[in-house]
This record gives C-alpha cells, structure tokens and sequence, in this order.
C-alpha cells in the first residue's frame, strides 16, 4: 500500500459496519479519481479540498464531507497527498480487485465497450461476450470469442465463474428476456444500456444507462436557459444531481 502523509481509518461505523454512503457521494468518487490521476500526471503532490471542488465544478465542503465518509486523508494547512487520496479512492471503489464482466449483445455498443481500455485498467476484466444473432455467435472480439446467450448459465458453472457485472447492450425488447438469464447465471449486478426498467431479485444491483434521459435533461436546461436569466439556470448539471431511474444501488439518503 503507498503511504502518506493523511492517516486512513477504515469507513466504519462504531457498530463496525461500513457506513452509508449517499448515491451522489459515490458517484463522485470517480470524477474526483480523475481529477486527482491528471495532477499527478503533471507533477502535483498535494491537493486542496478548494482545488478539488472547483474542478469537479461542487463546494470544497461537499468535499470534505464526502471523503470523511472513508476516512480522514488530509492534514489541516497543507491539504491531501495526492498519490494517497487517489489510492484511498481506488480502494473504496474497489479498484484493486478483480471484477469479471461479461457482455451481452455485440451490436456498437457491445463491440466498443468490449474493446474499451477503461475496463481493465480500473479492475474490470471482460470474461465473455454474448449475442443471440447467429451471424456474430463464433466470431471474435479482441481476443474473446462471441457466445450464444444460452451458454450463460454453463459459462458461469465453468472456469471462468459466475460475473461479478453483466452489462447489457441490447435492444429494450430483448433487455428482460438477457438479465434473467445473467439471474440464472449467479450474476451479481447488471448494468443496462437498454431503455427499459428491468425486473430482478432484490440481490441483484441494477444500474441503468438511458442516453435519451441525458438527452432529455440537456433539453430541460436548454429550455429554461431561454426562459431564465442565464444566472438563474446553472450552466452545467453535475451527473451526481440529474435524478436516475431504476433502484437504488447503495443505502442512504441521497446527497443534495
């Protein structure tokens, strides 16, 4: 483990148990990890809770209190070692460990997050790709051959195990028919780029990525940017505030 000058306490609870953590808080986590990975790219070693939140375009007090949620990283007067802040962030979103994924459906969508080198360098390693469509079945994708989604369950019962994600690329009126089968395959979440709420057991994490929501919150903003005083409408909506569809992937209240 790289060491720093911040003292790390693990993000406990007095009952032991790790704390809640708001939906908002973690999905800043990575904006603030790739903040923090372009400084030290340019030489930065310490970091301030100010320098940090007007990057990620919050308050420096929305900082603070996100990080002290896992710990306390910082030393008051001389701000955050940078190299430790993004370790400890590393961690907390778990970073460090081995996450298998498969991938269903191998349209563009599939094929480019297939070929992305955002999984593996943030522990995230493609296991297995699937389709229903005989023509891309037997084919290959980097260095992984493409499967028929009828092999998911003995995929899972085989070396490779059960996946810790399933993400699913599909068209919506196949989105339900691929995460039951990604059930029966003892996959542990899904992320959904169809646009269509899924139904699953309550074990399963589910995380949906609808491009048209997005689209439809840009247009909302657009429209009251034309109402409004520019002052009055915010020029940007940070991904963390634009409410999300579907059910909810950590416990807590959300964070405003």
């Amino acid at each position: 483990p790289r060491k720093g000058s911040g003292t790390a306490r693990n993000g406990s609870g007095r009952d032991g148990r790790p704390r809640q953590v708001p939906e908002a808080t973690i999905t800043r986590l990575p904006v603030y990890q790739r903040i923090l990975a372009d400084m030290l790219r340019s030489g930065a070693t310490t970091v301030s809770s100010e320098e940090l939140a007007a990057r990620a375009q919050v308050n420096a007090a929305k900082v603070r209190k996100d990080f002290s949620l896992f710990g306390s990283f910082g030393t008051r007067g001389t701000g955050y070692d940078a190299a430790f802040l993004a370790w400890q962030i590393e961690r907390a979103l778990g970073a460090d460990r081995d996450w298998p994924v498969v991938i269903v459906g191998i349209g563009n969508l599939g094929r480019a997050l297939a070929n992305s080198d955002g999984f593996s360098s943030h522990g995230f390693r493609v296991t297995g790709l699937f389709d229903v469509d005989r023509s891309i079945v037997g084919t290959t994708v980097g260095s992984l051959a493409v499967r028929h989604v009828e092999d998911l369950v003995p995929f899972a019962a085989g070396p490779a195990g059960a996946p810790a994600i399933g993400v699913i690329a599909t068209p919506a009126s196949g989105a339900q028919s691929v995460a039951d089968a990604l059930v029966d395959a003892g996959t542990a979440s899904i992320l959904n780029f169809a646009p269509r709420m899924l139904d699953v057991p309550a074990r399963v994490l589910v995380r949906h990525v609808d491009l048209s929501v997005e689209l439809q919150v840009m247009s909302f903003l657009l429209t009251r940017r034309e109402a409004e005083p520019p002052a009055a409408v915010p020029a940007r909506l940070a991904p963390a505030d634009v409410p999300r569809r579907g059910p909810r992937t950590a416990a807590g209240p959300e964070a405003s």
